[in-house]
C-alpha cells in the first residue's frame, strides 16, 4: 500500500433543503476542484443531493464545511455523512446525470 492510498478517505454525504435547481451540482463540482477532491455529485429523485468525495482528512472536512453552506440559492437544512470505502481508479470529480 502506498502512503497516498494509506491517507485517502471516502465518505458519502446526502444533503437536504432547497439543494436542487439551485446550482448546488455546479457548486459542489468547483469546490471540489478546488480542493483537489476526487468523486462525483448527483441529485436524487427524493430532492436530496448525494456526493462520493475521496481525499485527505482535511480536504473532506473543507468540503463537508462547504456542503453545510451550499451556493447562494441553496438552502442546507440538513448533511449525512457516512465512511465508505475508497474506489479505486477515481482520480476526478463529476457530475453525474448532467446533460
Amino acid at each position: 500500500m502506498t502512503s497516498a492510498e494509506k491517507t485517502t478517505e471516502a465518505r458519502r454525504f446526502l444533503v437536504r433543503g432547497r439543494v436542487q435547481g439551485v446550482g448546488f451540482r455546479w457548486f459542489v463540482e468547483r469546490e471540489a476542484h478546488i480542493l483537489g477532491v476526487a468523486g462525483w455529485v448527483r441529485n436524487n429523485a427524493d430532492g436530496s443531493v448525494e456526493v462520493l468525495a475521496m481525499g485527505s482528512h482535511e480536504q473532506l472536512l473543507g468540503l463537508r464545511s462547504r456542503l453545510r453552506q451550499g451556493p447562494r440559492a441553496a438552502r442546507v437544512d440538513d448533511v449525512e455523512e457516512t465512511e465508505v470505502k475508497p474506489v479505486a481508479g477515481l482520480t476526478t470529480f463529476r457530475i453525474e446525470g448532467a446533460w
